[in-house]
């Protein structure tokens, strides 16, 4: 049995190590963390990673686990509905939810089908060392561990995409966003709803994520590496967006202090070389996106699944890595730009440019879901 080593236990490393166990693959995944944690963080899963998850078998159990999504709805700050979409026509059509899930709660899925005897912790991936049958992780604890192929699924600052392309920063969006769980029980926000609400330089969303609970997140335009102000993030948020549509204050009230986490947005613009004979990016390693499009996670399930179909149907290795990457990259680099270009039209501060776009898209709503529909139906 050949025998695969991939180096990150995200959603991403998680999926590719269940994929290639399935194709006949021995699978050991090494993660620096010295466990799962449980992160501020909620995601949404949309039709087209449902989809995936169904066919590798973990769909019941990611569907049970979260919170249906029936209606999104764009507001402005003061609450006024631009647009609102119900997609419940859509799932009907392609027979699959879209759902939000509690990251740790998906993770946790994902371990257990892979089979935790298989996850090692507490693993730091340095370097590799390639081959023509393989390929060598080197670890900082001074472990060596070969693999017939490397999956490099460590993350937006991948040390392994570092010596595949050479080290570069990320690309910083120009904002930065706070995150938690709470729990908002207002007649705004009812069973199924995912809401965006827009203003100067700002946004601010909720997305429930099953048992009662509601990841939010909430960003600001301000330089990189902030840090919390004398009276914790809960204040300073608080103080930002007390008279935004009520339910966000709500939910942000809800949260402990403890629980808020703050992270600046970052992404890479899209390239092609993902692999080095045989080791190969995956997810926020090879295409890390910004969250605008709430396809982060789910393009990574998705190229988790075509990366073990092309090994499958490959003649060797190095082609189905190749072969891989040649699938994955028009429409990943789809979806980066088209995020950080949607991003960038959310985070506008002119009051001018504010209200055009408020106006476009309420004109233009019909237009925005069809897009969106295109995308999420689509077949990989």
């Amino acid at each position: 049995m050949p025998r695969a080593v991939v180096v990150g236990a995200g959603i991403g490393g998680l999926t590719a190590a269940l994929a290639l166990r399935q194709t006949g693959w021995d699978v050991s995944v090494y993660e620096r963390a010295p466990e799962l944690r449980e992160v501020g963080a909620g995601l949404s899963l949309w039709a087209n990673a449902v989809r995936v998850l169904r066919r590798l078998g973990v769909g019941d159990a990611v569907e049970a686990a979260s919170a249906p999504l029936r209606v999104s709805e764009l507001r402005s700050r003061r609450g006024r509905l631009l647009i609102r979409a119900d997609y419940g026509d859509l799932e009907r059509r392609l027979g699959v939810p879209n759902v939000g899930v509690h990251r740790a709660d998906l993770q946790a899925i994902l371990a257990d089908a892979v089979g935790r005897e298989h996850i090692h912790f507490g693993m730091t991936c340095v370097r590799y060392l390639p081959d023509e049958k393989g390929a060598t992780a080197l670890f900082a604890e001074g472990d060596e561990v070969r693999g017939q192929i490397l999956v490099g699924a460590d993350g937006i600052k991948s040390l392994v995409r570092n010596q595949l392309l050479g080290p570069e920063p990320p690309r910083y969006a120009g904002y930065t966003a706070w995150r938690g769980v709470g729990r908002v029980d207002r007649p705004e926000v009812p069973v199924g709803l995912t809401a965006l609400a827009t203003g100067r330089g700002s946004q601010a969303g909720l997305l429930p994520i099953g048992g009662g609970r509601t990841y939010w997140f909430a960003s600001a335009n301000v330089p990189p590496g902030g840090a919390a102000g004398p009276g914790g993030h809960k204040a300073e948020l608080l103080a930002r967006f007390r008279d935004w549509w009520p339910p966000i204050p709500a939910v942000i009230e809800a949260t402990d202090e403890a629980a808020v986490v703050r992270n600046d947005i970052l992404d890479r613009p899209p390239v092609r070389k993902w692999t080095d004979g045989r080791v190969a990016l995956l997810g926020d390693a090879a295409h890390p996106t910004t969250p605008n499009l709430g396809q982060g996670a789910c393009q990574a399930i998705e190229s988790a699944w075509v990366l073990a179909r092309c090994l499958a149907e490959a003649e060797t290795p190095e082609a189905g890595l190749k072969a891989y990457a040649q699938a994955r990259f028009d429409r990943t680099a789809r979806v980066t730009d088209e995020s950080w270009r949607l991003g960038k039209v959310l985070a506008w501060e002119s009051p001018l440019k504010c209200w055009l776009r408020d106006r476009l898209f309420g004109l233009l709503g019909g237009l925005t879901v069809r897009r969106t529909e295109g995308l999420i139906g689509a077949e990989v």
